[in-house]
């Protein structure tokens, strides 16, 4: 006998998405067990023995679990599949790594950095859930001359999207040829956040790079290359 699980944690154990995204499936009808259609929460699947199906395609829960580090270089696009034939991160790994993982949030098209990706979707949502606060360090490169004035106030927290964001830290590390290279550190992941962060202090970002989410730190890994995560780096996640 398999093990019993609900049907969006076997979902997010196949990899095929984090379990937020499983239940919105489930939502929409996509999923079904055993040839049945479902469209409610709390159905219980038994690993290895019930057939899930998402859009008609099986899914199977995966047993040995993934989770790396990869240094994304602008130009990427954080999806599996790009509807624009842009490249994507999982075209960094897939020569490499032969089981899907998927990444673990995103970085925008022109960001580059430290990225996660993974196939466990339950670790994923640890990573990614905003009740998690997972810290995530950049650099950013500003357009212009950031005053004390308006350090402060992204400090303090600044109003994006009709929101005020989380209190941060920041610092600024240089000002050369009307430009401030600074480094900051967040405590939540809105889409955008820290371009957006600093937008509305009159500095837009020219260039941006993570460097460090929770205690992985993007280190000396050379851009587009990839590593995988020590056991103390997965169950930091595990254990918030």
């Amino acid at each position: 006998m398999g093990e019993i699980v609900r049907l969006q944690k076997y979902i997010a154990m196949s990899g095929a998405a984090s379990r937020r995204a499983a239940e919105k499936m489930i939502d929409e009808g996509r999923v079904s067990v055993n040839g049945k259609r479902i469209t409610e929460q709390g159905v219980k699947v038994e690993v290895g023995c019930d057939t899930v199906e998402i859009d008609g395609k099986p899914v199977k829960a995966e047993t040995k679990k993934i989770y790396i580090a990869l240094n994304k270089p602008a130009g990427y696009v954080t999806t599996l599949h790009d509807q624009f034939g842009r490249p994507t991160v999982s075209d960094l790994v897939s020569n490499d790594i032969h089981t899907r993982v998927f990444p673990v949030g995103r970085l925008d098209y022109e960001t580059e950095g430290l990225l996660l990706m993974t196939n466990d979707g339950v670790w994923a949502n640890k990573v990614a859930h905003p009740r998690y606060e997972s810290t995530k360090r950049y650099y950013a490169v500003l357009k212009g001359v950031l005053t004390i004035p308006s350090l402060n106030k992204i400090r303090r927290g600044v109003v994006i999207d009709g929101k005020k964001t989380s209190p941060s830290e920041c610092e600024i590390i240089e000002i050369q040829s009307g430009l401030t290279l600074v480094e900051i550190t967040i405590h939540e992941g809105r889409n955008r956040q820290v371009r957006k962060m600093f937008e509305a202090v009159g500095n837009p970002v020219k260039e941006l790079k993570r460097v460090q989410i929770g205690n992985v730190e993007l280190g000396n890994l050379a851009e587009g290359r990839w590593r995988h995560l020590t056991s103390g780096e997965i169950s930091y996640f595990m254990n918030k």
